[in-house]
């Protein structure tokens, strides 16, 4: 079995500037580590328990198959610090039929991210 001991999402933009500029200043995700130097030097973002690295470039955005699922305290509050902040959210916070609370948004190169609050009586809180 694999022994995995940290894991992270690797993302190379068309922007990298651009999109530094998105995940950094307007999501506000600290920095783990950055690497590397000039437009294309790596920068790597804390994901609660995961990381976000944001280096190289690409010549097309990535695939519309990869989206990010990041899990929030306050899915309320989120919204209004995203918003206050220049984000444009393609969906406000919703309670899903599912019972998780789920806002929608993109980065500069259309990759998806879910924004989620899990309530204390949700399922994922807790096991029966």
């Amino acid at each position: 079995m694999v022994h995995v001991l940290s894991s992270r999402t690797l993302l190379r933009p068309t922007d990298p500037e651009r999109s530094r500029a998105f995940y950094g200043e307007k999501l506000g995700l600290p920095v783990y580590r950055e690497f590397g130097t000039g437009p294309e030097r790596g920068t790597v973002y804390f994901l609660g328990g995961g990381f976000l690295e944001v280096a190289g470039r690409s010549e097309e955005p990535p695939s519309p198959a990869v989206k990010l699922w990041l899990q929030v305290a306050d899915a309320a509050a989120a919204y209004e610090e995203l918003v206050a902040a220049g984000v444009e959210v393609r969906r406000p916070p919703v309670k899903e039929p599912w019972g998780l609370i789920e806002m929608w948004l993109t980065d500069p190169d259309g990759t998806e991210i879910v924004v989620v609050e899990v309530p204390a009586d949700h399922p994922l809180r807790y096991r029966p």
